[in-house]
C-alpha cells in the first residue's frame, strides 16, 4: 500500500500537480467510485430522514383522534415524506451502483465525462439542502407529493411552501439529467473490448434502459414544473380554470413522467437481483436475452400506461379501456423476469448469504405489489380503491418491498468491493428478518384498510370505523423497520472499525468488478480487459482451472487519469443560487437571478477551459 501511494505522488508530480488531500479532495475529486461512495452517502442519510418522518406520521395514525401532529405538520411531513424518498433516496441509492459499478463491469478506467459526474452530484447534494431548509423557514411543501392543482396555485397555496418544492424539484432534475447523459455515453462508447452489448452483465443492460427512461421522462416533469413556475411567479394561467387553464393538464404532464418514473426506481433493482442471483445459485442468469428485452419492454409500454393513475378523473370509456390494456399487457415482461429468476435459482446450488435474502426477499414482496398493481388495470377497481389505503400499500410493496430491498441487498453484495471490508454476516440475517417481518407488519394491513374504507391523506380518523387496530399494528411494524436499519447502522460501524480483510472476489462472482483488488485502485484496470462471454470472470476461472489467484496492487504510473476540479461544485452552487434568485425575485428583485447565473456562467466556462488531465 505504501509503495503504491508513493508511485501515485511520483506519478502526479511528474504530471505537474499535487494531489489534493483531505476533505479538499472530496471537494475536487471526479474518481467515479469516490463519486458513487459521496451519492452513497448523501442518498443513505436522506433515506434516514425520509424514514424519520415515516415514523412520524405512523405515530400520528397509531391512534384515533390523535394530536400528536397538527393537519399542517402531517400535510408537510408526508409531502417531504414521498419526495425525499423518491427523489433523495431511492433514485441517487441506484446512482451510488451505477457511478461505481458500471466502469469496473465495462472494463473501463473512468465515465465518459468525469466532471459532469462531479458536477451532477453537487447539484443532487444542493437540491436536497434546498429541499430541506424548506423545514427552517417553517415552509416545507405541504400540497402532497404529486403535487395536483389546484392545490399548488398562488389562491389555494399563497406561501413559499410550493415553491421550495418546485424549485427543488428542478434542480434535482438538472442532476438527473447531467448524470443520464453520462452513463448513456459511457455504456455506449467505453466498454471493454469484445464486449458486445449482449455481453453486459444485466446490472449494467437494465441501468442502460434506466438512462433511457430518465432522458426521456425528465424533461416532460421539467415543463410541467416551468408552467407551475410560471403560473405562481408571473401570473399566467396554464392549470388555473378561471384563466383558461385546465388542472387535468398537470396530471398528464406529471403521470406521463411519474410511471416510467416507476421504472427508474425499480430497473436498476432488476439489475441488482440478476447479479446476485446467479452468483449464490452458481449457475448462469436463465434467459439472459429475455430478460434483456423484457426490460426494453417495460420501458417501452411504461411510456403507455401513465393515465391508469387518471382512472377517476372521468377520462371516458375509449381513453380508460386502452389504458387498461396496457397496464395488463406490461404485467407480461414483469412476469418474465419473476419466471427467469426463479428459473436461476431452480436446480442450483444455492448458497444463503445475505445478499441471496434480501434479492428472494426481494421477488416475494414485488410479486406482492405487482399482483395489486394489476388489479388496478380494472377501471372500477380502481375507482373504489385509488384513494384509499390499498394504493399506499401497493406502492409501498413495489418500492420498499422491490427497490429497497434489491438496493439493501445490493450493498451487502458490494460492500466488500467499495470499501474492502465485509459486512458481518450474523447481523446482516438479523437486519433482513426484522426489515422483512417490519416491513410486512406495517404494510400488509393496509390493504384490509384500503379495503374497508380508510381514505388517504388524511391526518387523523374517528373512533368507531374499524380502522383503530390495524394502525396500532401498522405503527409497531414501523417500529420494527426502523429498528433493522440501526442494525444495519451498527453493522456499518463494527465492519468500519476493523481492518479491510475482504478478498478480491470473496463471493466467486461472475462479472469483471470481482477482477481487481478491493477496494478498486484509482484507474480500476492496471491492463483493460478482453472479453469473450457473458460471463467473463467465470470464463477466465474455467480457463485456469477454476480459481484465479488474487489481483495485486500495481502502480499506476503512465496511465492517465483526469485532474482533480472544483469547477463543477462551483457550477453547482451557481445552479442553487440561481433557483433561490427565482423564489427571493419578487422581494429582492433580478440580483439573486444574476448572481446564481454568473456563478454558474464563471464554473461552466472554467470547467469548459480546464486541462482535461
Amino acid at each position: 500500500m505504501a509503495t503504491t501511494a508513493l508511485d501515485q505522488q511520483r506519478a502526479h508530480a511528474a504530471a505537474g500537480h499535487a494531489e489534493p488531500t483531505g476533505l479538499w479532495s472530496w471537494l475536487t475529486t471526479v474518481d467515479h467510485k469516490r463519486i458513487g461512495i459521496l451519492y452513497g452517502a448523501t442518498a443513505f442519510t436522506f433515506f434516514l430522514l425520509g424514514g424519520i418522518e415515516a415514523l412520524l406520521l405512523r405515530i400520528q395514525l397509531g391512534s384515533p383522534n390523535n394530536t400528536f401532529l397538527s393537519p399542517e405538520t402531517y400535510n408537510q411531513l408526508f409531502t417531504m415524506h414521498g419526495t425525499t424518498m423518491i427523489f433523495l433516496a431511492i433514485m441517487p441509492l441506484s446512482a451510488m451502483f451505477f457511478n461505481f459499478m458500471i466502469p469496473l463491469q465495462i472494463g473501463a478506467r473512468d465515465v465518459a465525462f468525469p466532471r459532469l459526474n462531479a458536477f451532477s452530484y453537487w447539484v443532487f447534494l444542493l437540491g436536497g439542502l434546498f429541499l430541506n431548509s424548506s423545514f427552517l423557514f417553517g415552509a416545507a411543501p405541504d400540497q402532497g407529493w404529486y403535487g395536483y392543482a389546484n392545490l399548488t396555485s398562488r389562491q389555494y397555496s399563497p406561501g413559499i411552501n410550493v415553491d421550495f418544492w418546485m424549485l427543488g424539484l428542478q434542480i434535482l432534475g438538472i442532476a438527473s439529467l447531467a448524470a443520464a447523459v453520462n452513463f448513456f455515453v459511457t455504456i455506449l462508447n467505453m466498454r471493454a473490448p469484445g464486449m458486445k452489448l449482449m455481453r453486459m452483465p444485466m446490472f449494467t443492460w437494465m441501468s442502460f434502459i434506466t438512462q433511457v427512461l430518465l432522458l426521456l421522462a425528465f424533461p416532460v416533469i421539467t415543463v410541467a414544473l416551468i408552467l407551475l413556475m410560471f403560473d405562481r411567479f408571473f401570473g399566467t394561467h396554464f392549470f388555473v380554470p378561471s384563466g383558461g387553464g385546465d388542472p387535468l393538464l398537470w396530471q398528464h404532464l406529471f403521470w406521463i413522467f411519474g410511471h416510467p418514473e416507476v421504472y427508474i426506481l425499480v430497473l436498476p433493482a432488476f439489475g441488482i437481483v440478476s447479479e446476485i442471483l446467479p452468483v449464490f445459485s452458481r449457475k448462469p442468469l436463465f434467459g439472459y436475452a429475455a430478460m434483456v428485452f423484457s426490460g426494453a419492454f417495460i420501458a417501452f409500454l411504461g411510456f403507455g400506461v401513465w393515465s391508469h393513475h387518471m382512472f377517476t378523473t372521468g377520462m371516458g370509456p375509449i381513453a380508460d379501456t386502452f389504458f387498461s390494456l396496457t397496464t395488463m399487457l406490461i404485467a407480461v415482461p414483469t412476469g418474465v423476469k419473476i419466471f427467469n429468476w426463479l428459473g436461476t435459482v431452480w436446480g442450483g446450488s444455492v448458497q444463503y448469504r445475505v445478499p441471496m435474502y434480501f434479492a428472494l426477499g426481494f421477488i416475494a414482496m414485488f410479486i406482492i405489489g405487482g399482483l395489486s398493481g394489476v388489479m388496478h388495470s380494472s377501471p372500477p377497481a380502481d375507482l373504489q380503491q385509488n384513494d384509499t389505503y390499498f394504493i399506499v400499500a401497493h406502492f409501498h410493496y413495489v418500492l420498499f418491498g422491490g427497490s429497497i430491498f434489491a438496493l439493501t441487498g445490493g450493498g451487502y453484495y458490494w460492500w466488500p468491493k467499495m470499501f474492502g471490508r465485509m459486512l458481518d454476516e450474523t447481523l446482516g440475517k438479523v437486519h433482513f428478518w426484522l426489515m422483512l417481518i417490519g416491513f410486512n407488519v406495517t404494510f400488509f394491513p393496509m390493504h384490509i384498510l384500503g379495503l374497508n374504507g380508510m381514505p388517504r391523506r388524511v391526518y387523523t380518523y374517528p373512533e368507531g370505523l374499524g380502522f383503530e387496530e390495524l394502525n396500532r399494528i401498522e405503527t409497531i411494524g414501523s417500529l420494527i423497520l426502523g429498528f433493522s436499519f440501526l442494525v444495519f447502522l451498527v453493522n456499518i460501524i463494527k465492519t468500519w472499525r476493523g481492518p479491510r480483510n475482504a478478498p478480491a472476489d470473496p463471493w466467486n462472482g461472475a462479472t469483471l468488478e470481482w477482477a481487481i483488488p478491493s477496494p478498486p485502485q484509482e484507474w480500476n484496470f492496471a491492463e483493460i480487459p478482453t472479453v469473450h462471454g457473458r460471463d467473463p470472470l467465470w470464463e477466465m476461472k474455467r480457463e485456469r482451472g477454476g480459481s484465479l489467484p488474487e489481483p495485486q496492487r500495481v502502480s499506476g504510473q503512465g496511465i492517465h487519469l483526469p485532474n482533480p476540479s472544483y469547477w463543477p461544485l462551483v457550477a453547482a452552487i451557481g445552479v442553487a443560487l440561481l433557483m433561490v434568485g427565482l423564489m427571493v425575485s419578487h422581494q429582492v428583485g433580478p440580483w439573486g437571478v444574476v448572481v446564481g447565473l454568473s456563478i454558474l456562467f464563471v464554473g461552466v466556462f472554467n470547467w469548459a477551459f480546464e486541462p482535461a488531465g
